[in-house]
């Protein structure tokens, strides 16, 4: 079976490469530098030390190699391809809720990118999906544990 490509913007891909450039070059040698100070005292038995430096290397490993598949199935998206016609991944919209009269601008990102301190939502998020191909002006309604939300699309955005 072949892996999912993971579309990112060209920010998401540059965060990507830093997140793992930092964990193999600091935080690898961090997880070293404890587990040798662990093997010190002794035995391994009964050492919660050495136990609580492995676990932490399984998790850091772990997500190394989920950013290295990732980034080996991985297709940029080329800002210069976005339009402002239609909703797609790369595009900022702003959104009116209908119910509330409250606007919000939303950047809509793959699944790898979301920040929803930095209102970036994934594609195949509720309204996310509700959005993507839509236009400005287009009244769209999100499936939510709530009801149905209803909101305006006011404008997209590169």
């Amino acid at each position: 079976m072949a892996a999912k490509q993971t579309v990112l913007t060209s920010e998401g891909l540059k965060e990507l490469r830093e997140e793992l450039e930092h964990l193999k070059s600091v935080k690898r040698r961090e997880i070293a530098d404890k587990i040798k100070v662990a093997l010190s005292f002794g035995d391994l038995s009964e050492n919660s030390e050495y136990d609580e430096a492995k676990n932490e290397q399984g998790i850091i490993e772990a997500r190394i190699a989920e950013i290295e598949a990732t980034l080996q199935n991985v297709k940029v998206l080329d800002s210069s391809d976005l339009t402002t016609e239609h909703v797609n991944i790369g595009n900022k919209v702003v959104l009116k809720d209908l119910e509330t009269g409250e606007e919000m601008e939303l950047h809509i990102v793959g699944s790898k990118e979301v920040d929803m301190k930095k209102g970036k939502i994934s594609d195949e998020s509720p309204v996310g999906r509700a959005c993507m191909g839509r236009t400005k002006g287009e009244i769209i309604d999100v499936e939510a544990p709530v009801g149905i939300l209803k909101f305006e699309i006011l404008d997209i955005g590169k």
